[in-house]
């Protein structure tokens, strides 16, 4: 069963999510194409009882509700469905940023400060790192939802009380100038498997990339570009730290998991980790594809059977007919 919120939408963007409408299309009709016994739904009510499938592409992240990407996975737990990502309490960790922070924080990793205010406790000025320039954001936002920035300290109360009137937790973290390095991984062989990086240069470090430009939006001018990145200095390091970030959350069967880097200072700083993200051919896994020689499709369809390998939904016998 693929479950996504757009599942049967018709062409175009959705006017608030953009160009994941496109993106849940692609995917159904990649599954269609593979020729399996496929049903749709695009509710969480579709999991309340057994829907009769044997496995569940969960695509139905933002939910409306603070952790609603928990939600899926904790369905399919209950009727015993495996299913695409990573257990629940992996999904709710990595979408938790500041928790994530304190698993990387724990293991070294470089990072920035941050502070985090959970909805009804006291916002002080004494938790945050009050810097020049802040971001704030949900914490537990995903591409770029919901971000501010500010320069003093009465901008970071106004940020955090407008996100928390929206219903979700705020989390504060100096802005950094600088570029993002996207390190992607899937499972290979029961093991995550480090995937080309690539970095998102921007035409100004200092500009705040927002949700409308991640999700096409806005007719803005292209702020930033997407390339290959095989720094022969940076690129060992980041792949170590990301594969010390990876066995936090393995089994997983793909993500991404990001740094900012600022060449000018060489400055790198862990920024969080990204579990079930965007599998979108025009996104990162879709360069992956293109780095590997392979088709977005042969991607999709590997992460997929890898994933049903793990979890005992098909035998050995079965991948190598297949």
């Amino acid at each position: 069963m693929f479950v996504a919120k757009h599942v049967f939408s018709e062409e175009g963007l959705h006017e608030e999510d953009g160009n994941h409408a496109i993106y849940h299309r692609e995917i159904r009709s990649i599954l269609e194409n593979m020729g399996i016994r496929l049903s749709l739904a695009n509710s969480y009510e579709a999991l309340f009882e057994h829907p009769g499938c044997d496995f569940v592409f969960p695509l139905l992240n933002r939910g409306g509700f603070l952790n609603s990407e928990m939600l899926l996975p904790l369905l399919c737990t209950r009727l015993n469905i495996p299913f695409l990502g990573a257990s629940p309490i992996l999904r709710g960790l990595s979408d938790d940023k500041h928790l994530t922070k304190l698993e990387a924080k724990s293991r070294g990793l470089p990072m920035a400060p941050w502070a985090i205010f959970r909805r009804g406790a006291p916002v002080l000025e004494a938790d945050c790192p009050v810097t020049e320039r802040m971001v704030i954001k949900p914490n537990a936002s995903s591409a770029s939802w919901g971000v501010r920035d500010a320069g003093d300290w009465a901008g970071v109360v106004q940020a955090v009380t407008e996100i928390h009137e929206e219903g979700h937790d705020a989390i504060v973290e100096p802005f950094l100038d600088g570029h993002d390095i996207e390190v992607p991984m899937f499972l290979s062989g029961g093991e995550p498997a480090l995937c080309p990086m690539f970095m998102f240069r921007q035409a100004d470090p200092a500009a705040l990339r927002t949700y409308a430009e991640k999700r096409d939006l806005t007719s803005q001018a292209a702020v930033y570009e997407t390339v290959l990145f095989d720094d022969p200095e940076w690129q060992p390091r980041i792949a170590h730290l990301a594969m010390t970030m990876a066995k936090v959350f393995h089994p997983f069967d793909y993500g991404r998991f990001e740094f900012r880097l600022n060449p000018q200072t060489g400055e790198l700083i862990f920024l969080e980790t990204n579990l079930n993200c965007n599998l979108w051919s025009r996104k990162i896994h879709g360069r992956v594809a293109e780095e590997l020689g392979w088709t977005h499709q042969e991607l999709v369809e590997t992460i997929l059977t890898e994933s049903m390998f793990r979890q005992g939904v098909v035998g050995e016998r079965m991948m190598l007919a297949a």
